[in-house]
């Protein structure tokens, strides 16, 4: 079977079912497809542009193998004439989106695809599945890395992601919003993301004594000797370790931390943090875990707890406490004409728009603005071109998106930055422009 995830079938049997009716129509005109958000989740002030690359390497592979085409055919939907149709079914648009590790807000389109419609509807829920996730992820990732700044943040999602794409995705957005790496190994081989670990409770559990299993996996990983000190107590397993370093000592190796996963995690790290530093290793450091999230590390740190760092799953990867976006990828433009929703609490903005924000002299975020895409507005364009032809602009390296982010959160006003709601939200303006489009497009199909 092919890779799932670059299946032109894993998608909605309506986006079949439609280009059956324009093939049968020859209906292939260009049309103009926007992915946006509609509005932030309740617990977010913003959002960060994460998947870009995933969504372009799916777009590019894009193409039915015999085994998908004969499935098709034997399900009795489509005619033999389409399926042949299908058989040389290649993604040949252009991309226009925001660059991974950009901030933005609602209404702000990510993404938008021109291309025959065919293949611009084919891709909207793979494209939406992709870009949702990672962007959900990358937003939790910036919370944290807010509440806990110069702290080593590490993903230990992986195991409760929903799915393998999902634990990957994980990886490589955490690390785009400032984590340090991800215990995900497959990310570290794949993107060259830092990767850590440290050791189970079975692992202690599996030996004699926590002494034996500590003294084990030091010998197995001498550069890597990071200890799990809560299996049975906490504290007296940290008396243990400085036994330990001493012994260790004597052959060149030096333990570099210890992991608390449980229990009054701020109040055992002060007692660890004591423990250790009378025993003279005060260059062990603190990590903790444990159903952690961006609320818990503010918490702790607030607490004074002596932390070196955090290790963080369940909540990062699902992002527990806003697991989904009100996200969409809709129609605006078809065969040169602008094009407009009108239901009811979810109208679109027609035409390919373009995104500015503004600054003040100080550098300091004023406003953003919606707007057509070649319309006379004040501001630094946020989309950019990223395929052409069906095939990439340029690949960026993960370093530079990396260090985007980081100027983004670093310039985040402070109200957006807070975990709080900021009352007002930030504001995002509708140009002149846009609203007479609208209004146009209104009359026309009125």
């Amino acid at each position: 079977m092919s890779n799932p995830a670059r299946s032109p079938l894993l998608t909605d049997l309506y986006q079949l079912t439609m280009l059956q009716a324009y093939f049968n129509e020859g209906s292939d005109a260009t049309a103009v497809f926007e992915f946006f958000v509609r509005k932030l989740p309740a617990q977010r002030n913003f959002l960060v542009a994460a998947g870009l690359d995933t969504a372009l390497d799916f777009l590019e592979n894009l193409k039915f193998n015999r085994e998908e085409l004969a499935w098709l055919e034997q399900s009795g939907n489509f005619s033999p004439a389409f399926l042949a149709w299908l058989a040389q079914f290649r993604f040949t648009g252009s991309v226009h989106a925001m660059p991974e590790g950009r901030i933005f807000f609602a209404n702000e389109p990510v993404l938008r695809i021109t291309a025959p419609i065919c293949q611009a509807q084919l891709v909207e829920s793979r494209i939406v599945n992709i870009l949702q996730q990672q962007i959900l992820v990358a937003s939790k990732a910036a919370r944290c890395v807010l509440n806990a700044p110069d702290r080593v943040l590490v993903d230990f999602g992986m195991r409760r992601a929903h799915g393998a794409e999902a634990a990957m995705g994980t990886a490589r957005s955490s690390y785009i919003a400032g984590f340090a790496g991800t215990a995900t190994v497959l990310a570290g081989m794949r993107w060259e993301i830092p990767t850590f670990g440290t050791m189970a409770h079975s692992f202690v559990q599996a030996h004699g004594s926590e002494m034996e299993a500590f003294r084990a996996f030091a010998l197995a990983q001498p550069d890597n000797v990071v200890l799990l000190i809560d299996t049975y107590d906490t504290l007296r397993a940290a008396r243990m370790v400085v036994a330990l370093s001493t012994e260790l000592a004597e052959l060149g190796i030096r333990i570099k931390g210890v992991r608390i996963d449980s229990g009054d995690l701020a109040g055992l790290s002060r007692k660890v943090r004591e423990i250790l530093d009378q025993g003279g290793c005060q260059d062990i450091k603190i990590l903790l875990s444990g159903n952690l999230d961006e609320y818990r590390l503010r918490d702790i740190l607030d607490a004074g707890a002596p932390v070196d760092g955090f290790g963080i799953g369940t909540s990062l990867a699902v992002s527990a406490d806003a697991p989904s976006l009100d996200c969409v990828y809709k129609l605006q433009e078809y065969a040169g004409l602008a094009r407009r929703k009108k239901s009811s609490g979810k109208e679109t903005w027609p035409g390919r728009k373009q995104v500015r924000r503004e600054f003040d002299n100080n550098g300091t975020w004023l406003h953003d603005t919606l707007c057509l895409e070649h319309e006379s507005v004040a501001g630094e364009a946020l989309l950019f071109a990223v395929m052409h032809n069906g095939q990439r602009v340029e690949s960026e390296p993960l370093s530079i998106i990396r260090e985007r982010c980081a100027s983004e959160l670093s310039r985040l006003p402070s109200a957006l930055a807070a975990l709080d709601t900021a009352d007002p939200g930030y504001s995002v303006l509708i140009s002149p422009g846009l609203v007479d489009l609208a209004r146009a497009v209104d009359r026309r199909f009125s």
